[in-house]
């Protein structure tokens, strides 16, 4: 799997070369859990059938949405100011960990709070949200990993998380052959949580380092939350952006609704890890470019769209024609309905591939603040098509929604703004076909 990547990363200088291997690290991850996560998450699916999976992804998501209040949006000022300050470390960590942790114990009572609000007597509803809000409070831990990411050393984190996952899975697998009740699968991703906690802490450890060390700072605690609060409401909107389809779904159809949308969706984005490979290997050259001149940059700009527009069209159009095969074949007979939400859904991948293939080019211009209204626009507008689209069209409306709010935030918005026409049109020379074949 490192190999290639090693490879290349002699010929470049140690700096350089231990970001090859830490990326190298990442994506090994990702690839990892996807399809791991796949395998494992078809066959819970088709154990728990339609109705009592839906329950555990409304759980899921609802929790989801309420995590940026236990994550605080600390973890790139951390990464940041570890690097800018190595003499600070533990007054930085520990006055981190704190906080998360205190907002791990937020989260959980604002999520008891709204799913009693929301859904009133459903005792198996209440209790699965219960414990999966619960495993939030671990992930205070993840602070271990702040620091790995400022060293560049991601792999402790990755083989203490895998290992965790791993375990996991085989857990969720014998909970199938013993007839486990629906509780049971909300109780280990709770000790999934805890593994990796204990694996970070043990990573840490054996890298010379203590937790005891770590120390808090009121004057440090305000320091950080006076940076971090807009990075909390933008990944709140992130999460309202991503995880409110399954959750009107829920509210407006039935948890038999969340469950087929759920299996259509894990199908439609285990696509999405392509293009962020792609965008972040050919970053570097773009930034190059760049400096060589605007004509080689904009051109390579354009090759990067097209190539992003040319694999998510090829993955699509089969999807779409082969959707109820893949359903059937994967889920079962009881998820056939979720065959239609599927052709639907993956055409997101089509502005999901766009919107990755230009965020170099917002880096680059200096526009990262603009990211977040269109995030905004297009959590607003997933929002209010949820509302007209899924009282008919149920989870088929959810899908239309998502496509139409993700063309809106990656594509659309960015005529409406001076800065971003540029980048507007190029797209839109990217979705003609007849210059696919051409290099300009």
């Amino acid at each position: 799997m490192f190999k290639p990547i090693e490879t290349i990363s002699q010929r470049l200088n140690p700096q350089l070369r231990k970001v090859a291997v830490n990326t190298s690290w990442l994506f090994a991850d990702r690839i990892l859990r996807m399809g791991v996560g796949l395998i494992v998450g078809v066959w819970v699916a088709r154990y728990l059938g339609t109705q009592q999976f839906g329950l555990l992804n409304y759980a899921t998501a609802f929790v989801a949405l309420l995590t940026p209040f236990a994550t605080l949006g600390l973890d790139n000022i951390v990464v940041r100011e570890i690097v800018r300050n190595s003499s600070h470390k533990n007054e930085i960590l520990g006055t981190t960990f704190f906080l998360k942790f205190l907002g791990g114990f937020v989260l959980v009572g604002l999520a008891l709070i709204s799913i009693s609000l929301l859904r009133s007597g459903e005792q198996l509803t209440y209790w699965v949200v219960s414990v999966l809000s619960a495993g939030v409070i671990f992930q205070a831990f993840d602070t271990i990993d702040l620091q790995f990411q400022a060293q560049v050393q991601s792999k402790y984190t990755v083989i203490a998380k895998n290992l965790a996952f791993i375990t996991i899975a085989f857990v969720k697998i014998i909970l199938i052959q013993i007839n486990a009740s629906l509780i049971a699968f909300a109780w280990v991703v709770l000790a999934e949580s805890v593994l990796g906690a204990i694996g970070l802490a043990i990573n840490y450890r054996v890298q010379g380092y203590s937790l005891l060390a770590w120390r808090w700072s009121l004057t440090r605690a305000i320091a950080l939350l006076k940076e971090s609060w807009a990075l909390m409401l933008s990944g709140l909107t992130i999460m309202i952006y991503m995880r409110i389809d399954q959750l009107m779904l829920g509210e407006m159809i039935d948890d038999r609704a969340v469950g087929l949308y759920s299996a259509a969706t894990r199908i439609s984005e285990v696509w999405y890890f392509i293009p962020m490979a792609i965008s972040t290997s050919v970053f570097p050259t773009i930034i190059e470019a760049k400096a060589i001149s605007e004509s080689l940059y904009y051109q390579r700009i354009k090759q990067l769209l097209r190539l992003m527009v040319f694999l998510s069209t090829a993955i699509a159009i089969p999807m779409t024609f082969l959707s109820k095969t893949l359903v059937v074949g994967l889920f079962g007979q009881e998820y056939i309905a979720a065959s239609s939400i599927l052709a639907i859904h993956i055409w997101a991948s089509l502005f999901v591939f766009m919107g990755v293939a230009t965020s170099p080019w917002f880096i680059t211009e200096g526009l990262t603040k603009l990211s977040l209204q269109r995030t905004l626009i297009g959590a607003i507008a997933n929002v209010l098509l949820n509302f007209l689209l899924i009282p008919t069209c149920s989870g088929n409306g959810a899908a239309i929604a998502t496509v139409i709010s993700y063309a809106i935030a990656a594509f659309v918005a960015n005529y409406f703004n001076k800065n971003t026409k540029k980048i507007f049109f190029i797209q839109i020379d990217s979705l003609l076909i007849k210059y696919w074949s051409k290099t300009k």
